[in-house]
């Protein structure tokens, strides 16, 4: 049996293989398979789907059956709630009628603070593509979901410095799925409508985050 080291170890080489992931859907097992997209038989993140109860989404380790995360979504909310190797968070709607949410990230921080990040979406013919940015609005991943995809549903492309961080990668792969599967919901569900309405969106604000005790998304500095 290996070790939980072995296991941490496999995970982290398995993530650095790839700037790309691929995620495939099994209707058999109600659950998706994440793995690189240079090695598909060979998964690293295993997502089970719970519809009745919270959390709805958990990503575990496919090497050691650890739980790396989970997303839990709301019927009337628009906005979501995920955890992340025990750290809990909230991807926060910053617009009612357009797909844009933040989310404050501990792995993209470069100082003591988290970093803010910001989600936007575009979306075509073919594919619904989700976007993160950092704080200085550089592009780090992008989420791919597959309209057509019965099997091959999404994929994951990481970019910037941070593209084979494992905390970085545990990260996106957590709040990217839970704003994914929150949008789907939404277009969906006709009590998100009515939450739009009377949502506040806007920057994450202190006591919003886990503990985290800061406001975001707003300039912070005082001239004295």
């Amino acid at each position: 049996m290996a070790s939980s080291t072995d296991s941490a170890d496999a995970h982290q080489d398995l993530l650095a293989s790839s700037s790309t992931l691929q995620i495939d859907w099994s209707w058999k097992k109600w659950q998706s398979r994440v793995s690189s997209a240079s090695n598909p038989s060979n998964p690293i993140y295993i997502i089970h789907y719970q519809t009745r109860r919270s959390p709805h989404m958990i990503v575990k380790s496919a090497s050691s059956d650890t739980t790396i995360g989970t997303g839990t979504l709301h019927a009337i909310s628009i906005n979501a709630d995920y955890s992340n190797r025990g750290q809990k968070g909230k991807l926060k709607a910053l617009k009612r009628w357009k797909t844009e949410y933040t989310h404050l990230s501990d792995a993209y921080a470069t100082g003591s603070s988290p970093a803010t990040m910001r989600w936007t979406s575009s979306c075509n013919f073919r594919t619904w593509d989700f976007i993160c940015l950092d704080e200085q609005q550089m592009p780090v991943a992008k989420v791919s979901a597959n309209w057509w995809g019965l099997k091959n549903t999404a994929s994951i492309e990481f970019l910037g410095p941070k593209a084979t961080s494992e905390a970085a990668r545990d990260e996106i792969v957590v709040t990217g799925l839970t704003l994914f599967y929150c949008m789907v919901l939404r277009i969906n569900n006709l009590g998100s409508l009515f939450g739009a309405v009377f949502a506040r969106p806007g920057p994450i604000k202190e006591g919003e985050q886990g503990g985290i005790g800061r406001e975001t998304g707003q300039e912070t500095r005082k001239d004295v």
